[in-house]
This record gives structure tokens, sequence and C-alpha cells, in this order.
């Protein structure tokens, strides 16, 4: 009993620890908005990075320190949710307006469609399911963004794209959650990770990617799109 007593103590820390790495992405974001106001694309993309690093890792350090038990105050899911609109959502939808990436007169309407419809997406009660699948497009704006910026498409493109995965995030259609959806998980993660090192890489190398590298990371995206399709038949 008394073994357990002591330990209480720093299992409690260690939760806390967990939903504090998991808060800092917050301030990520915000060093990230910085930097865009300062024309530094490059070291907004490397925040956005290390951000994604964190939302991809806190997961499993929650588990791991069982937070639910022993950091009950904090609503884990919900602080998640809030980081990963900052991260995930404002600060690409910033740089995007701040770069001038869509044509004159349409910057207030596509930011504005990324932030509403990411609110909306991120508030639907389907929005995550039981069996670990996002409900419509999973606002992986950092991503597009990213790709955007890094093959210079031009303006028109670049509302077409944002403004139609907009659309997407009220499809109901399941993308798999890369860390936690059962079905080819040893795939997906192996893929993942070797496409989540070249992603860095190209960051590192912004603004001079080599146009190759970055497409060649497409397969990635591909791959996903097409097994979360897949996946969405199977379910249905």
């Amino acid at each position: 009993m008394a073994d357990n007593t002591l330990a209480l103590p720093y299992r409690r820390a260690a939760a806390w620890l967990v939903h504090v790495y998991t808060a800092s992405g917050g301030v990520m974001a915000f060093l990230g908005l910085i930097a865009v106001a300062r024309d530094d694309a490059r070291t907004a993309f490397l925040w956005m990075l290390a951000a994604t690093i964190v939302d991809s890792t806190d997961g499993v350090f929650a588990r791991w320190a069982n937070v639910r038990a022993y950091a009950p105050e904090v609503d884990g899911a919900k602080l998640d949710d809030i980081v990963d609109y900052l991260t995930f959502v404002f600060l690409p939808a910033y740089l995007v307006y701040h770069f001038g990436m869509v044509p004159d007169g349409l910057g207030i309407v596509v930011v504005a469609a990324m932030l509403l419809s990411s609110a909306f997406g991120f508030s639907l009660n389907d929005a995550k399911t039981a069996d670990h699948f996002f409900t419509g497009f999973p606002s992986y704006w950092n991503i597009v963004v990213l790709y955007l910026y890094a093959l210079a498409t031009t303006g028109a493109v670049n509302a077409a794209v944002l403004l139609s995965l907009a659309a997407l995030v009220f499809v109901r259609v399941g993308y798999i959650y890369p860390t936690r959806t059962l079905a080819w998980r040893r795939v997906t993660l192996s893929l993942g990770g070797l496409w989540g090192a070249t992603i860095a890489a190209i960051v590192w190398l912004l603004p001079h990617a080599p146009r190759a590298m970055v497409i060649a990371t497409l397969v990635f995206p591909v791959y996903y799109l097409v097994l979360s399709l897949m996946l969405q038949r199977r379910r249905q």
C-alpha cells in the first residue's frame, strides 16, 4: 500500500506532462504565425512539422501514462482538438492568405472556407468513429498547403484544391486514422514513417526542395486515399 501511495504523485506528474506535451502544439502554432508574419515560410512549416510530430506521438504517451485515470481534470481529446485546429487549420490558413497563394479577391473566401469547414468538422458528433476513422476530410491543411507551396502551383489551382477539400469535410466518407485504424496499420505506419522523413527533408530544403522529390512523396497520400475509400466501401 505504501508503495502505491508513493507512486501516485509520479503517475499524476507523468499524466500532466503528457497534457503539457499536447498543449505545446499551441505554442508551436504561435511561433509559426510569427514566422509567417516575418515572411519566413520555411520556419513556419518547420513549426507545423514539429506540431505534427507531437500530435502523432502524444496519444501513445497518453495511453502509457493513463491520463484518464491520473489527470482526469483535463479532457485530453478536447485539448487535442483545440491544438489541432491551431496547428493544422489556423496556421496554414494564415500562410495561404499572407503569401497570396490564391487569386486576388479570393483570399478571405478561401481562408473562411478552410476555417469554417474545419470548425464544424472538429465539432460534428461523428468526426471520429468508434472503429477509429475520421469522417469527412480530416483537415490536413498543413500537408495540403505544404504541397501547394513546394510545388508552386498557380493561385487558381490552389483555390480549387482548397475549396474542394473544404467541401469534402462535410462528405461523410471515413478516412483512416493512421496510428489507430487496425486494417493495414503496419503497412500504413511503415509507409508513413518513410513519407514523414522525406517530408521533413523537403521542409528543410524549402524553398528549393527538388520538385521530383516532392512529387514522389505523393505516393503516400494516394495510398491513404485509396485505402480509406476501400475500407469505407467495406464498412458500408
